[in-house]
């Protein structure tokens, strides 16, 4: 725990923000181990599990717990690095390939999001943006990869809370400006309505018991009486510091500085309330905890010794103070920053809108391309259907015509064998028939003899002929 406290509130100053309920503290129970969180790093992860793993080192262990911030900061605990186990070399090593291997993936998704396939990346090049590693070494952890890893979190760090605070001007300014909005949407009597609601709820968040001075002797003797439940008479600074260093590494992180203000913010901010911004409360804790580190942390190692409480508690600045001016009591932006916000939410929404035109004629552009495919579609789907309709007929007149072109006629269908018994005389056609429908029929062989008769008798007249 010792040495996560170091590392971790040491030189990396975490921005951590603890519950609003808080239970009270006891004396001889065993402090829970507290959750790690994120520190909003990109790189949060590898920076914990290299914490983990050094710590499993005996020697790395004892050169940590002797060291300062300083030490840390300078690089100079870095050279130990040298001395640790293979065991741990090993896993360190590990990690860092790891962590090469996860950059890498990430260059490749924002190359793909921004460029043309098939362009050649230069990985070496790419990873020299990231500060934490060396990227000249990517298989091995050495020496200067911890250097770099606590300059990296050292820097990203200490900028971190003036971060949090230009998110939350943003979002102020961009709850007052949706305000204003909403009010042009409404009629004369709606809005002067809407109006004397805000006041009554702005009026109502102000109506709340003094806030102390966060670090002061009214503050302290509040936070002894009622969550600590001892006797404000009895207040001892040295006991006080030891009931709430609940690590016991020594020293107040900002995490147990922040949760000496838990009665301080319960006065202002309740989360049932709707006139109680809740966003505003965590703004208003980080004000506190900054207001603490400038006036006890003499070192500025973002860690409050007991020594450096002692010494405040003595201070008149922090203990004549009136109280302590809450975020709604600040002016967090200027009219003219508020004028520059809502400009630029103006030339976004231009931009979205201008975008969303170009996307709109290129929707229509697809569409009038899929009515002519599919007009194109349907045509060359006719000129098939006619290709293979020429080719049936042109299949059938050539089963028609023999090999040599001429024409061939089909084959009558077969007769049934008592009509083929028949001489062929009696096959008539169907022209005869016609012709002979009047004539009545005779004897059988009747006919016949009479035109063998009248043959005959043609022979006699005309002897002469053969």
């Amino acid at each position: 725990m010792k040495i996560c406290a170091l590392l971790l509130f040491s030189f990396l100053g975490l921005g951590l923000t603890v519950p609003i309920e808080r239970a009270t503290p006891k004396k001889e129970a065993e402090p829970p181990p507290q959750e790690q969180q994120d520190t909003g790093l990109y790189y949060d992860r590898y920076l914990r599990e290299v914490i983990d793993v050094l710590e499993t080192d005996g020697h790395f262990r004892e050169k940590l717990q002797a060291a300062n911030a300083d030490d840390i900061k300078s690089g100079k605990l870095s050279k130990e690095l040298d001395f640790v186990s293979h065991n741990v070399r090993t896993k360190l090593d590990e990690l860092k390939r790891q962590e090469v291997s996860r950059l890498r993936m990430l260059i490749k998704a924002k190359m793909d999001a921004t460029m043309e396939e098939n362009v050649q990346i230069d990985h070496m090049s790419l990873l020299k943006q990231f500060e934490h590693l060396d990227p000249q070494n990517q298989h091995t952890f050495e020496a200067r990869d911890l250097e770099l890893l606590i300059q990296a979190a050292t820097k990203d760090l200490e900028n971190y809370d003036a971060a949090r605070h230009e998110e939350f001007k943003r979002y102020e300014m961009m709850k007052e400006h949706e305000r204003r909005e909403y009010l042009k949407s409404l009629d004369e009597e709606k809005r002067k309505m809407e109006e004397a609601h805000f006041e009554e709820m702005k009026n109502k968040h102000k109506e709340h018991p003094k806030v102390n001075v966060p670090g002061s002797m009214d503050q302290l003797k509040e936070v002894w009486e009622e969550t600590d439940g001892l006797d404000p008479n009895e207040f001892n600074p040295k006991t006080f510091f030891k009931l709430h260093d609940t690590n016991g590494d020594g020293v107040l992180d900002e995490q147990e500085l922040e949760a000496l203000f838990t009665k301080e913010l319960e006065k202002v901010y309740d989360p049932k309330n709707e006139e109680d911004d809740m966003v505003e409360m965590e703004e208003e804790r980080l004000r506190m905890r900054e207001h603490v580190m400038k006036n006890v942390d003499a070192n500025h190692d973002r860690m409050v010794t007991l020594d450096e409480f002692l010494k405040s508690t003595e201070k008149k600045e922090l203990n004549e103070a009136d109280g302590w001016e809450t975020v709604d009591e600040t002016q967090i932006y200027t009219d003219e920053e508020l004028r520059r916000f809502e400009q630029e939410l103006a030339a976004q929404e231009s931009a979205l809108n201008q975008r969303a035109e170009e996307l709109r004629k290129e929707h229509e552009q697809l569409q009038q391309q899929q009515i002519e495919l599919d007009a194109q579609k349907k045509e060359y789907k006719q000129a098939v259907l006619q290709m293979e309709q020429k080719k049936a007929q042109q299949i059938g007149a050539d089963a028609a015509a023999g090999p040599n072109g001429e024409l061939k006629f089909q084959p009558e269908a077969p007769h049934s064998e008592s009509e083929n018994a028949k001489p062929v005389e009696e096959q008539v056609k169907p022209a005869e028939q016609q012709q002979n429908s009047n004539v009545q029929p005779g004897a059988p062989g009747e006919a016949g003899q009479k035109e063998h008769e009248a043959h005959h008798s043609q022979g006699q007249d005309h002897p002469g002929q053969s």
